[in-house]
């Protein structure tokens, strides 16, 4: 059986941004004892900045880092714990879990930073009570965490739900896209710099009957039935800067309602929501895989 957290033990926990990381001490209940950000430059200074804060704070028990990435997630790989071949500059190859392992001597749980963020909904926030659970972040780009039955899901990498091909409506044929790998994908359609790119503002600056808002939240609704038909969660918890657009959610909710055409067995338990833990959903969620890292 199995025994239950001890939650009075004092945990690391790191949210490794593109922009920044965020830094914390906690314990497993999701309390914050403390916290500090710094800024995202190049590797060697941005680790040891972290570190040289870590040394200030009381000594943890384990360290749960929730990444940018790509990364890899197979323990059983020579690169566990690195972030692998990402667009920022300098970070290809960067060993965070060994470097935090080495310089805290602590064990380390690390995973994406939205399955960082889908934990923390899952056991705190929006997601309490759900057997299944997807976090959507639609930002910068547009990533997301899956947990089914308690577990995060996991395989020959980990999910990169911004990357799948929308249908696109007839009217909306002609823009490219701005993904560098796909053009047209989820996230070369929706993201924040797509928006931008296509309409020279930020979908919040646009007039609410501009045909941005129906056009990116059915493309974000497309996903969340994906999602529902798919895996057979009863929750999307949909986070991110371009989320904070006023009525987005409730478009998106609406529009997944639409798509599902009243088929899918148990949609009367299938919603989009937005986080309840607001912008601590990561680093929570940090604090949970330092406590899984103890075991």
């Amino acid at each position: 059986m199995a025994q239950p957290a001890n939650t009075d033990r004092l945990l690391g926990a790191i949210e490794a941004g593109g922009t920044k990381f965020v830094l914390a001490t906690g314990t497993a209940d999701g309390t914050i004892h403390a916290r500090h950000s710094i800024a995202t430059t190049d590797p060697e200074a941005t680790l040891a900045m972290a570190r040289d804060w870590f040394f200030t704070q009381p000594a943890v028990a384990a360290m749960g880092i929730a990444s940018f990435g790509p990364v890899e997630l197979d323990r059983n790989s020579p690169n566990w714990g690195h972030i692998t071949d990402t667009p920022k500059p300098g970070w290809s190859d960067c060993d965070l879990a060994g470097f935090f392992a080495r310089e805290l001597g602590v064990p380390i749980g690390f995973d994406t930073d939205v399955n960082g963020a889908a934990l923390g909904e899952f056991r705190f926030g929006a997601g309490r009570g759900a057997q299944g659970m997807a976090y959507i972040t639609v930002g910068t780009g547009i990533g997301g965490g899956l947990i089914v039955g308690d577990s995060v899901v996991h395989g020959a990498g980990h999910p990169e739900m911004g990357h799948f091909y929308p249908r696109r409506p007839l009217q909306d044929i002609d823009f490219a896209g701005n993904c560098p790998f796909h053009g047209d994908c989820l996230e070369g359609l929706a993201s924040g710099p797509s928006i931008l790119a296509r309409w020279g503002k930020t979908l919040s600056q646009l007039p609410q009957d501009h045909e941005a808002h129906d056009l990116v939240a059915g493309y974000l609704a497309q996903a969340c039935h994906t999602l529902f038909a798919c895996c057979a969660i009863e929750r999307v918890v949909m986070g991110g800067g371009v989320m904070k657009t006023p009525g987005l959610a409730q478009r998106v909710q609406d529009l997944t309602q639409k798509a599902g055409g009243n088929y899918l067995p148990g949609r009367d338990r299938q919603s989009v929501v937005t986080p309840q833990l607001g912008d601590d959903s990561g680093i929570i969620g940090a604090l949970l895989l330092a406590e899984k890292a103890l075991g």
